[in-house]
């Protein structure tokens, strides 16, 4: 496998109205590309640039995952992004090295970039975003 980028950390929170004033005073940064990803049932939007933007991201439905993540866990961290040069290869690579797949295929993410989850349960626990390099 090759080494992985860090792309950006992924942000659960209950409304980007509320979280973006305060990120953008952590982060010094404004936030930018505000989108609705349907697809997902979510709504995110970013801070920064390069491998320290954070994503923020708030449900849209009730019955999105990240609806049901943050009755579970609240808000706070919910995913590490890394990127891939080959979305599929890198897919398979990690099911081979014995690694849960939560996308057995590539979907659609925010700006319309192809991306996959690993599962936690194989990473000891943190939710891994792999994203497809342009």
């Amino acid at each position: 496998m090759n080494q992985r980028t860090l792309d950006h950390l992924g942000v659960a929170v209950t409304s980007l109205d509320n979280a973006i004033p305060i990120w953008e005073k952590l982060t010094g940064t404004t936030a930018i590309n505000r989108e609705t990803v349907e697809e997902m049932g979510v709504e995110v939007v970013f801070l920064g640039s390069g491998a320290g933007s954070i994503e923020l991201l708030a449900p849209v439905r009730p019955d999105s995952t990240l609806a049901r993540f943050l009755e579970r866990r609240g808000p706070g961290l919910h995913h590490l992004c890394f990127r891939v040069n080959n979305l599929r290869t890198a897919l398979a690579e990690f099911q081979e090295e014995g690694f849960i797949l939560i996308d057995q295929t590539p979907r659609v993410g925010a700006h319309r970039r192809r991306i996959a989850f690993l599962h936690p349960k194989a990473t000891g626990g943190a939710l891994i975003e792999l994203l497809e390099a342009p």
